[in-house]
């Protein structure tokens, strides 16, 4: 007959063995389960809320969630190229109004630098009254101040001239090549400001040098050379330049030895 104290130990040693059997047998569901076994409920909720707190990259976060700003600007710049297309109308000879291409042409001619410059400077040397040569001075140190200005911010933005366009401008130099902003617009404003403040006009002349400014920002639509926002961003700058250079105005009293190298 065993004795109680084998009893006791022999209980005492299969309920050891059940607890360490159920111990080991919980840490193997948890820790060293098998690679085909299906997963538990708590670990797929551990799985779930471990995927749901790690982050998504930015770069996907920006596709997935794009900023109004970005929409805006994405849909202004896709109106902005479908216009420019269609008021296109004199890009090539081939286009709705092929026929007007050469008097837009003209009216190309009319706003580029080179005449308003030669011009500028022949009535400068010519000149015999000081507050024309102070007037015309100041004209060509604001066409200058153009001429580098527009070259600046077109190597800087570097946005390309509208695919439609025909290079076959007059003069061009290698900045030319970029759309933003338009030059001839640009100097078109500026001159416009610069006349109407300077010189006495009547006043249908002075209807008349607005809408040549305004018609130099049409015809470079229209020939396909610019934009509508190179066009509009160029009279807005031509027209805050002519600000600059009445703050920077050149005077007898400011710079007298220039005015004494023009007066000989």
């Amino acid at each position: 007959m065993p004795s109680p104290r084998s009893s006791r130990e022999r209980r005492s040693g299969s309920s050891g063995s059940l607890s360490s059997s159920n111990r080991l047998e919980f840490l193997s569901l948890v820790s060293q389960r098998s690679p085909g076994a299906p997963d538990s409920p708590a670990r797929r909720k551990e799985s779930g809320s471990g995927s749901a707190a790690s982050p998504l990259p930015e770069e996907d976060c920006m596709k997935l969630n794009p900023s109004f700003l970005g929409i805006a600007l994405s849909s202004l710049l896709a109106i902005d190229l479908w216009t420019s297309k269609r008021l296109g109308v004199c890009a090539g000879e081939g286009s709705a109004w092929g026929s007007a291409r050469p008097l837009m042409k003209v009216i190309e001619v009319s706003g580029h630098g080179i005449p308003w410059l030669l011009g500028t400077f022949y009535g400068l040397c010519q000149s015999q009254s000081s507050a024309a040569r102070e007037v015309l001075l100041n004209l060509l140190f604001a066409l200058l101040l153009d001429l580098v200005l527009v070259a600046v911010v077109k190597g800087l933005v570097r946005r390309p001239r509208p695919p439609h366009n025909q290079m076959d401008m007059f003069a061009t130099i290698s900045v030319d090549k970029y759309s933003f902003p338009s030059g001839h617009a640009t100097r078109a404003a500026l001159v416009c400001r610069f006349v109407l403040h300077h010189l006495v006009l009547a006043a249908p002349l002075r209807v008349l040098v607005v809408l040549w400014a305004l018609l130099v920002g049409v015809s470079r639509v229209m020939l396909g050379r610019h934009n509508v926002t190179d066009v509009l961003s160029g009279l807005l700058l031509g027209y805050l330049l002519y600000s600059v250079v009445e703050h920077c105005w050149l005077s007898p009293l400011s710079t007298p030895a220039l005015f004494a190298l023009w007066s000989h």
